[in-house]
């Protein structure tokens, strides 16, 4: 499996009380533990399983993935902007490695 690597295109700038849109993808192969390697043994499941949004610090979406969830996943929410601060994004998988992207975003 390579690294994953997570997109975003988030606004740096918003208006207080704006709804801003924010996209990311992460790429990641999502093995579902259904398949088997060459020599015929099961591969073990990895899948992001949990994914979490805060923005400065307080909760904005949180949502748990099943094996369902394609390779790659895509997600895309909206947000409300109070004030200026850390948007992080937190990708959980099954090993409990933790994939996060911080960004920056100014609230006028």
């Amino acid at each position: 499996m390579t690294t994953p690597t997570i997109k975003t295109r988030i606004p740096a700038k918003a208006k207080k009380g704006e709804i801003i849109e924010i996209k990311a993808q992460i790429t990641h192969d999502m093995e579902t533990g259904q398949r088997k390697d060459a020599n015929g043994m099961a591969l073990s499941r990895r899948i992001i399983n949990k994914f979490v949004c805060t923005w400065n610090g307080q909760a904005v979406i949180s949502a748990d993935w099943h094996t369902a969830m394609s390779a790659n996943p895509f997600v895309s929410f909206f947000a409300v902007a109070e004030a200026s601060g850390p948007l992080k994004l937190a990708f959980h998988d099954d090993n409990g490695e933790i994939y996060e992207s911080v960004t920056e975003v100014v609230v006028e």
